[in-house]
């Protein structure tokens, strides 16, 4: 004779002869009890057995969603997320009140009876065939996990979801199947330890755990009487016994709840007579999740490592693996998240940019040598309500932000790095005058060539009459000559260019190629601020360049072992020479330090740096770094709308805005800031003879207060005239060739001339390309 089991209930063989021998009356109780017709129960129990065997008998208990915590690098949490917000516990970490609650209400013979009580589904029937219809249902709390299972496993598909609960006979066979597996492997204790986890209590509370802290804000170990009935009695139905929506309904359930404690003797008629006169005693803590909950403006990065998580192969294969991963969560996830480096940027960014201004500013830091992201933050806040946002403004278009801004003279040192790693010395002097046509033709890539339309040529202009050259690097990058790097693009090629930037990770914010136009030396292709900060890294790391990490480590609980997991790894390698990294360090110096970028210094502690300024004032930047850290401040409209000229920001009217003049400050802030306490480092510098050249005239520094305020690179022209040409043939026209200029002295008006119905886009990312072009900032 096949033995009983220590707890109660029947063995596997003597569950599936019961099942057996009640088949015809249980046609209808396995299909939830709602097949009144007589009919139906001959249908339902014909090939009944059949089904049953088919079955697989192999069912594993699915992995249960729960929330994941996101740290910072210290190990404090950032925010909470959840597909299900659900903490798994053990049962000695429940409330005994709340054991003996679920069973008295929801299956009061569970400890009498194996994975189906017999006695129960006739008492069903015989109150259904009463009343005609559905009265009562029949499913021990076996078979509720059982089918809570399911549910679990059909996650967020809603397809999958109605198949997991359908009032069908197949569905209701297999769960008696599977239930009866159940009640073999797991036993009374781990079954009810299961189902008080997984069952669902209303209000986006999966588990008790989770349930007790929603509703009275205390663990589920600390649970009274009257609280615990209270939790018990909203499983059937958690929409209409939602105490914090209906509490007259929610108080009626509870005292059935106790009353029926009362009779099955768990507690005496006097404890649940004075159970039921008190209040629920309600505290609830308000539902809070997902990235919106993270602390020092945080949430943009949280996103950001969401988005790591569903798109990096390391994850999973598929998007559905990535995605489930993440919805079940359980996960603990370490980031390079650095909180004095957040707290410093979320700071600087208020006291200069306001969230009601009409334009936004971004910025991010990483560390050199690693590509940890330390910082991300911007002005609008992370939020669904007016002047917040869920774009992050700091990142490329697939990983949740837009189209980019471009990024006008910040991109000057990629240029010089690819013409001083090329054989270029920093002394290279051209004439640089105020005003040129393009240099045509010019080396592409793959053989093409980049022609100026000779019919109309584009042309450039500096900033003002009195600045021309002859220049060399050095004092053309702390002025910021837009003259003197189109001749120097012009004279090294388009495709040196376009690899260096390749090798430091610059690309398009939109993930569209570099446009093979000499324009770009200018700054007129689309990039975020995380991009540029990561390029500039690759200077202050003295030639390295590191792929942008947000992932520490990550531990996820199964079961109750914590299991480690692989994460994306930073890859390094070499984008220039320790020599090149160097020249253009000494060169970026300069800028800080008598150039367009003073209002960015760090006083005693070393800074390279560069201003930006786009056609038209759409976006205005400042991209620089110590040996340690580095970082990038873009400002402007996302909607490349606003022009920031006649415009009030963080309070401060401005006529027009410049890079050194607001970026530069924010910059300077932050970073101050973030390095505090930090070791004090110099870079590698190397020795470049001051420009000799020429008769001084137009080269002063002047400026506001002694300092050059703006570096004006000029108008970008959209939808160039010229192209890249192959064998004479047209292979298709540039996107955004630019006029241009460069500062001395006060800051006047650009001036350039235009071919008639030249000007298309404002940079936007459209078909045409560029559009407006770079400024110097």
């Amino acid at each position: 004779m096949p033995k009983k089991r220590s707890g109660g209930g029947l063995s596997p063989t003597q569950q599936a002869a019961k099942f057996l021998g009640v088949s015809v009356l249980a046609g209808a109780v396995m299909a939830g009890i709602a097949l009144p017709a007589a009919g139906a129960l001959g249908l339902a129990a014909k090939g009944s057995v059949k089904s049953f065997d088919e079955i697989p008998a192999n069912l594993k208990s699915p992995q249960l969603s729960q929330r994941t915590t996101i740290l910072d690098n210290q190990g404090k949490q950032i925010a909470t997320v959840y597909s299900r917000d659900r903490t798994v516990v053990d049962l000695k970490d429940m409330s005994p009140y709340v054991q003996k609650a679920i069973v008295a209400i929801e299956d009061s013979r569970f400890y009498k009876h194996g994975a189906i009580d017999l006695k129960g589904v006739l008492r069903a029937l015989n109150k259904n065939a009463q009343s005609g219809g559905v009265a009562q249902g029949a499913s021990t709390l076996t078979q509720q996990l059982v089918k809570n299972y399911f549910i679990e496993e059909a996650g967020d598909d809603p397809t999958k979801v109605a198949e997991a609960t359908q009032q069908t006979l197949g569905r209701k066979i297999r769960e008696l199947k599977y239930a009866i597996q159940i009640e073999d492997k797991l036993g009374k204790k781990k079954i009810l330890e299961n189902y008080l986890n997984i069952t669902f209590f209303g209000e986006q509370a999966y588990g008790v755990e989770a349930a007790a802290q929603r509703y009275f804000s205390k663990h589920a170990k600390d649970l009274n009487l009257q609280e615990s009935a209270l939790l018990a009695g909203i499983v059937q139905s958690p929409s209409r016994y939602d105490p914090v929506n209906d509490e007259a309904e929610a108080t009626k359930r509870r005292n059935i709840v106790l009353q029926r404690m009362a009779e099955v003797g768990d507690i005496s008629q006097k404890e649940a007579d004075r159970a039921k006169q008190e209040p629920l005693g309600l505290h609830p803590s308000r539902p809070r999740n997902g990235c919106i909950t993270a602390v020092k403006g945080a949430g943009f990065f949280c996103d950001y490592v969401r988005d790591t998580v569903l798109t990096d192969p390391v994850f999973g294969k598929t998007k559905e693996e990535r995605a489930k991963l993440w919805n079940q969560g359980g996960l603990t996830i370490r980031t390079t998240l650095d909180p004095q480096a957040q707290q410093s940027v979320q700071a600087s960014v208020k006291d200069h940019v306001y969230k009601s201004d009409a334009v936004a500013t971004a910025a991010s830091i990483v560390e050199p040598g690693t590509g940890k992201i330390l910082a991300m933050g911007q002005s609008r806040p992370y939020g669904f309500g007016p002047n917040e946002t869920q774009i992050n403004l700091s990142v490329n278009q697939e990983m949740g932000g837009g189209a980019g801004y471009q990024p006008g003279s910040t991109f000057k040192p990629i240029v010089a790095a690819a013409a001083i790693e090329g054989g270029k010395p920093p002394t290279q002097e051209y004439s640089s005058p105020y005003e040129m046509p393009y240099p045509s033709p010019v080396n592409a890539c793959n053989g093409r060539i980049w022609r100026n339309d000779p019919r109309k040529p584009a042309k450039l202009t500096n900033e003002n009459e009195s600045e021309h050259g002859p220049y060399g690097m050095k004092e053309a990058t702390a002025k910021s000559v837009n003259t003197y790097y189109v001749q120097l693009i012009s004279d090294i090629g388009i495709c040196p260019v376009i690899d260096m930037a390749k090798k430091m990770g610059v690309a398009r914010a939109d993930g569209r190629k570099i446009d093979q136009a000499p324009s770009i030396a200018l700054g007129t292709q689309e990039m975020s601020p995380l991009t540029m900060a990561n390029a500039y890294a690759t200077f202050a790391s003295r030639g390295m360049y590191c792929t942008p990490v947000a992932i520490e480590s990550i531990t996820r609980k199964v079961g109750s072992q914590v299991k480690s997991m692989e994460v994306p790894k930073s890859t390094c390698s070499r984008a220039m020479s320790e020599k090149t990294a160097d020249t253009v360090s000494t060169l970026l110096k300069g800028v800080v330090e008598d150039g367009t970028g003073q209002e960015a210094g760090l006083g005693d502690r070393p800074s390279a740096g560069k201003t930006g300024t786009t056609d038209e004032r759409f976006a205005a930047w400042f991209v620089g770094y110590t040996p340690n850290m580095a970082g990038a401040v873009w400002v402007g409209d996302p909607q490349h709308k606003r022009k920031m000229i006649n415009i009030s920001i963080g309070g401060v009217p401005h006529d027009k805005v410049f890079g050194g003049e607001v970026p530069g400050p924010i910059w300077r802030d932050m970073m101050n800031g973030a390095l505090e306490g930090k070791p004090v480092e110099d870079f590698n510098l190397v020795d470049i003879p001051d420009d000799d050249s020429g008769d001084g005239q137009g080269k002063g520094r002047g400026g506001d207060n002694g300092g050059t305020n703006g570096d004006t690179t000029g108008q970008v022209i959209g939808g160039l005239i010229g192209g890249l040409t192959d064998g004479g043939t047209t292979d298709g026209g540039t996107t955004g060739d630019t006029t241009a200029g460069a500062t001395g002295g006060t800051i006047p008006t650009p001036t350039f001339s235009l071919p008639g119905n030249f000007i298309q886009g404002q940079g936007n990312g459209g078909p045409s390309g560029n559009g407006n072009g770079g400024r110097r900032g």
